[in-house]
């Protein structure tokens, strides 16, 4: 490991499989992830990425390529859906409307008096 093309070499293998492993990573998780492929179908996938892992891989890819990437933006969306619609439930609501979430659970018995006074003030706050 003396010259610069030794060094080079290694550090594009070491890129090359980084990238491999991310790759098949991604196409597990895509794989396991997807509905509307059978059990068996998934196993088959699963078993030719084992023996034939860098074919199977550019297979998987080119066939299932743009549904790979519309699962995703699917699930992202999903994920953003939910973070939103807690921030407007949580973070949104007017002190009127945390002090009655807070007066509910409190005749509920869910909350004691001291947490009903906590919550009331800090929505108040």
């Amino acid at each position: 490991m003396n010259s610069f093309w030794e060094w080079f070499w290694l550090a594009f293998l070491t890129f090359a499989f980084v990238a491999y492993l991310f790759a098949m990573f991604t196409i597990i998780v895509d794989l396991f992830r997807d509905k509307t492929v059978s059990g068996w179908m998934k196993a088959v996938w699963f078993i030719f990425l084992i023996l034939f892992p860098v074919l199977t891989a550019l297979v998987y890819l080119i066939a299932r390529g743009g549904g790979m990437a519309e699962r995703q933006m699917k699930d992202a969306q999903a994920v953003k859906e939910a973070q939103d619609s807690y921030i407007r439930d949580v973070a949104g609501s007017s002190p009127a409307d945390q002090i009655a979430k807070a007066k509910e659970l409190h005749n509920s018995g869910a909350i004691t008096d001291e947490e009903y006074e906590a919550l009331k003030a800090k929505a108040l706050s």
